[in-house]
């Protein structure tokens, strides 16, 4: 017996795995290059804002063949990707000035917990908005 609901949830569990997979690859690099920029001085959202283009192409290329196997149009993927980025920069973004700007928590802590949010929010941009099955 098939239950659509139960494969829905296996497939949505399926995804979530294999975009752990991609995010925790991508985002160690990152943090640690985010680390030694700002170990050299260099200010916090100067770094996301150099480093976050270099992320987004791997994450698009990761999530698109790896995560979501999708097979729909690349120019609609992609300027969704890039709008759910950008909306996942503005969160990043907003987050270090409010805690670390304004609230003065250490920046290293408020980006590493910006990492988890923006994952959090992507991953549900990216399965609802950017690759969703499209009709065929």
């Amino acid at each position: 017996m098939d239950c659509p609901i139960l494969s829905a949830w296996i497939k949505t569990a399926g995804q979530l795995v294999r975009y752990a997979l991609v995010g925790i690859a991508h985002n160690t690099v990152g943090y640690l290059v985010y680390l030694f920029f700002t170990w050299l001085g260099i200010d916090p959202k100067i770094v996301v804002g150099v480093s976050y283009p270099i992320a987004m192409l791997v994450s698009y290329v990761g999530n698109r063949q790896f995560t979501f196997h999708h097979t729909g149009r690349i120019s609609r993927s992609t300027v969704r990707f890039l709008l759910a980025h950008l909306a996942s920069y503005a969160i990043n973004l907003a987050m270090l000035f409010l805690f670390v700007d304004i609230w003065h928590y250490p920046h290293q802590l408020v980006q590493l917990a910006a990492i988890f949010v923006c994952a959090a929010f992507l991953f549900l941009a990216l399965k609802v908005f950017v690759f969703r099955q499209e009709s065929s």
